[in-house]
């Protein structure tokens, strides 16, 4: 059992202002992993103030002290890369190969990145007799999710260590230990006091008071678009700088003389992955409606192939994050069937043998049209939609047709034609033919998915200030 109920502030582990504690539940078993205490405006306030405090110094660093910073987080994250990918398979489900080989890798490689982008990083430009300077924005306020935890944590973290600010985070309640797990890497490096700082607790609370706190200069948050929305509100009275990176509904356009078996089970694959909740996943499939019963053939047979269970048993797939999110999926599921949609796989329900935790069929639903709710809402769990074209106009139309726009994908042989339409798409990261992550793409959305871009150099953007000073250099003779 793991036992969090202290809370980091000012490079100390305290007691928060009053003893409230909640379960932090499994999802591979239904049963209470440990319990973290739940935080108040109070202990907001406490942070908020360490930070302050911090700011004033931390922000006049050098990029050589903040670079040997970030050298000692990633050398203590080294040493607590196990216990990292133990957490996280713990507190969300994730099967051992994926909380190892992705869910902990890529916190890590986001410290690399920050430390690369660091040492190369401009924060001065001098236009004619104009020093342009980019200065860190000041005490930031991080709200983060249960999907990917760590990578959402990190790659707020490290580009806002890296520019000099300094923050407040506020983990997700549901997935906590892992953020347990960053914060005593933080501590053993020697972040100085104040600089970083963690409260629990839930959204309604103290992410709210992080979001309004007149003291904190800008808020940062990855959740639902819902939630979002309540964020922007609650950070509009003091006109802080909001950065979302919110919820998805990507479409992923197979063109006609795309081979169709490897793009169909990729795009599977993609929506299956992390029990499908991954606010990128590719959960709308277009086909041409000339190659639909080939498509979903192909599809079937991928969804057939995914296994599910116990996170330790080695299957593709493990749980879903909570009972709640379980229910919204069967709702979902259900919603698909009733409007229309074709289950090709998977379905209502538990897998067989699964009773115990929140475990959910790799569905494939055919004959969807755009109309459909399971076309319109992200359901954040392992469930794929295939919908038909006649022409890549339509394609295109029906990918953009969404609030939202995090993510899209293409597939094809052709260069020329994947490159038009992906230029035609209006998401925020466009993939084509599978390409490989790459770290220093910015990674955020248009329209309802938020504002702002992650990761990479671009990250950097998001925590500084451009200040001009006039006069700087001698008007030339």
């Amino acid at each position: 059992m793991r036992n969090y109920l202290k809370f980091y502030i000012d490079g100390h582990w305290v007691d928060p202002v009053t003893a409230r504690s909640i379960d932090v539940i499994n999802p591979a078993t239904e049963a209470s992993a440990g319990r973290i205490s739940v935080g108040s405006a109070e202990d907001v306030d406490r942070a908020v103030k360490a930070a302050r405090a911090a700011f004033s110094s931390f922000s006049q660093t050098s990029v050589g002290e903040r670079m040997a910073l970030l050298e000692r987080i990633i050398a203590e994250y080294k040493k607590r890369y196990a216990d990292m990918a133990a957490a996280i398979t713990e507190e969300m489900g994730a099967p051992v190969a994926l909380a190892k080989d992705a869910q902990a890798a890529i916190g890590l490689a986001h410290l690399q990145t920050a430390l690369s982008v660091l040492g190369k990083y401009s924060f001065q430009e001098q236009r004619a007799t104009t020093l342009l300077v980019k200065e860190p924005i000041g005490v930031c306020g991080f709200i983060t999710p249960w999907n990917w935890p760590i990578n959402q944590i990190a790659c707020k973290v490290t580009p806002a260590l890296a520019v000099g600010c300094t923050m407040v985070l506020k983990p997700s309640e549901i997935a906590p230990f892992s953020a347990q797990v960053w914060t005593e890497i933080m501590h053993a490096a020697g972040v100085p006091a104040g600089v970083f700082n963690l409260v629990n607790g839930d959204g309604p609370t103290v992410g709210a008071a992080i979001a309004s706190h007149p003291d904190i200069d800008m808020v940062s948050f990855t959740g639902s678009t819902r939630a979002g929305i309540e964020v922007a509100r609650n950070a509009a009275q003091t006109v802080k700088r909001v950065h979302q990176e919110l919820g998805g509904k990507s479409p992923n356009i197979i063109l006609a003389d795309a081979d169709f078996k490897s793009a169909v089970t990729a795009g599977v694959r993609g929506v299956m992955g992390n029990s499908g909740q991954s606010c990128n996943a590719p959960t709308r499939m277009l086909v041409p409606n000339s190659r639909m019963a080939e498509a979903i053939a192909i599809a079937k047979t991928a969804a057939e192939a995914t296994t599910v269970g116990d996170p330790a048993s080695g299957a593709h797939i493990g749980p879903v994050i909570s009972a709640t999110q379980w229910d919204r999926i069967q709702r979902l599921i259900n919603k698909g069937i009733e409007e229309g949609a074709t289950v090709v796989a998977g379905g209502p329900g538990k897998p067989a043998g699964l009773e115990t935790g929140y475990y959910v069929k790799p569905t494939v639903l055919a004959n969807v049209n755009n109309r459909m709710t399971v076309a319109r809402e992200e359901i954040f769990g392992p469930v794929l939609s295939i919908l038909g074209y006649d022409t890549v106009d339509e394609a295109v139309a029906i990918g953009n047709d969404t609030p939202y726009g995090l993510a899209a994908y293409v597939s094809g042989t052709d260069p020329e034609a994947t490159r038009k339409v992906a230029a035609r798409l209006r998401a925020g990261q466009v993939n084509i033919n599978s390409a490989a992550m790459d770290l220093m793409a910015p990674f955020g959305g248009f329209k309802q998915s938020g504002n702002g871009r992650e990761w990479g150099d671009h990250a950097f953007g998001e925590f500084l200030e451009v200040k001009a000073v006039l006069g700087f250099a001698a008007q030339a003779a």
